[in-house]
């Protein structure tokens, strides 16, 4: 199959709507703005820079409609974009760069000095929005200006093309580059399209990172294909959020955390979102107490799960069993196939838990310059290992108990830390929670809960646990607490618990 030059056929289709919103500077650009000016960056890229099909450009910036444009523009010009975590060090963003050896070099002005200290192949920087700019690096929109203006029309492209890269986060390693093609791409627009009816209609409001396949795809890449507006906010800033929601967005996907976020914030209770008609979350389980907070208000936060690996959509619950089944991530989408497996890779029953994974055509084809690791995420007949244990209830359902890699084992039981997470949330004076599994010389393995106090409020260990032994089995009642003032999280707002590992799981 091939994938056509979608801003030429919005262009072409939706001629008076507004594509892209940058929220931080209230710039609207329609459908044939964008398109010309992702055509005049192509332009740029071949002609001044002098790139070929196949080359890398690499960004570092925070979310921006910029951003978007390269993404395009890479297309047009049969380029692969690289987003880099603007969080990272200097030398984690300089290992990423050997690791995909880009051409060119893309920042903003907050991400100017980092840029300052890191090298590319041919020595391109083209930076935006800085007043000076060092020596030798081009101007972005200066380097626009120059183009001739004509559209630049992408060619056909093969779904299995290379359209970008998504690099891990690399908790548990050297972070790895996931193969993003534009079949990826269009099949994820496809499986939350029609899960959340989206339309051109819609306005969806954009603030996960552009450098995770969620800052790209849920939904800033679907709404443009659906003709809809894509507002995109330049990073989480919970009062911002509150205004687009209540006045503009009609659609929003967040993570755990965000919501967390917004639920502790002064203006909750008392915010409207009348427009709004579709909420959705993912990136990690999301608390039943939390979802059960925001059920009481009328929000309906539709779970779902989906990885890197994976486009990243694969489940989302509906909106009409979203409260019935609280907790689960619903059914498999229309464009994937599931398995739960045991460890010898053999079909569980219904309700047993065991190894979720994944078939389909908007599964990543693997992971640049790693056969290895390629191969060992992939059965020999096709199906990603997804690391996460699930189960599926008798009316099809599915829930994600927990990562494997987070499950601890106390006195031969297995132990998901989630279980207990969702436990330690539904106290009233915890306000973040996360569990690990540290050695015991008895058991094996015990939990130990790291939570997060509310404001205010002074929790006892000894409170703690009793509260969890009234709620679950002795087994997995945590026999420590840690309090901190807040939990490690990466840039997808999930805990980091390597991190909490390292510093308590002695």
């Amino acid at each position: 199959m091939y994938a056509f030059d979608l801003l030429q056929k919005r262009t072409e289709l939706s001629p008076d709507t507004v594509a892209l919103v940058d929220t931080a500077t209230a710039r609207e650009y329609t459908y044939p703005q964008v398109n010309e000016r992702s055509s005049r960056l192509a332009e740029f890229l071949t002609r001044e820079l002098r790139l070929s099909k196949g080359d890398r450009v690499a960004v570092l910036c925070q979310n921006c409609t910029e951003c978007i444009e390269i993404l395009y523009a890479s297309a047009k010009a049969g380029l692969v974009m690289v987003p880099l975590n603007w969080r990272l060090s200097v030398a984690e963003s300089q290992s990423i760069l050997d690791d995909c050896t880009p051409n060119a070099l893309f920042y903003d002005d907050y991400c100017l000095n980092a840029a300052q200290h890191l090298t590319v192949q041919d020595k391109h920087f083209i930076g935006f929005r800085s007043p000076e700019l060092p020596d030798g690096h081009f101007d972005y929109e200066q380097a626009l200006a120059s183009a001739s203006g004509q559209i630049v029309v992408m060619p056909e492209r093969d779904f299995s093309e290379l359209w970008y890269l998504l690099y891990t986060s690399g908790t548990t390693g050297k972070p790895k580059g996931v193969l993003q093609t534009y079949g990826t791409t269009v099949v994820n627009a496809l499986n939350i399209g029609f899960a959340t009816d989206l339309t051109s209609r819609d306005t969806t409001l954009n603030l996960l990172p552009q450098f995770h396949a969620g800052g790209l795809n849920l939904f800033t890449n679907p709404t443009l294909h659906a003709g809809g507006t894509a507002m995109i906010q330049r990073s989480f800033e919970p009062s911002e959020t509150f205004r687009l929601l209540a006045e503009r967005a009609t659609m929003f996907f967040g993570v755990p955390a965000v919501y967390l976020f917004l639920s502790q914030h002064p203006d909750f209770e008392k915010t409207e979102f009348a427009q709004m008609r579709s909420w959705s979350c993912g990136g990690a389980p999301m608390p039943v107490p939390l979802l059960e907070m925001y059920a009481s208000r009328g929000i309906v936060i539709r779970q779902g799960m989906g990885m890197t690996e994976t486009g990243p959509t694969c489940f989302l619950i509906d909106e009409k069993n979203a409260v019935t089944k609280i907790g689960s991530v619903g059914k498999p989408q229309l464009y994937v196939q599931t398995r739960i497996v045991d460890a010898d890779g053999i079909d569980v029953k219904r309700g047993e838990a065991g190894e979720l994974m994944m078939r389909g055509p908007g599964i990543t084809p693997g992971y640049w310059n790693m056969p290895e690791a390629t191969k060992a995420a992939f059965t020999s007949d096709g199906w990603l290992r997804s690391g996460d244990i699930a189960r599926e209830d008798e009316d099809g359902y599915y829930y994600i108990i927990d990562r494997a890699k987070d499950m601890y084992i106390s006195g031969g039981e297995n132990v998901y830390p989630a279980e207990i997470e969702n436990v330690l949330y539904a106290c009233p004076d915890i306000a973040e929670a996360a569990v690990i599994g540290v050695p015991d010389k008895k058991w094996g393995e015990v939990g130990k809960a790291v939570v997060v106090p509310k404001p205010g409020h002074t929790p006892t260990e000894a409170a703690i646990v009793a509260f969890c032994a009234e709620r679950l089995a002795k087994f997995k009642v945590p026999k420590t607490v840690i309090f901190m003032e807040s939990l490690p999280r990466n840039a997808s707002g999930k805990v980091v618990k390597p991190e909490l590992r390292a510093l308590y799981g002695k």
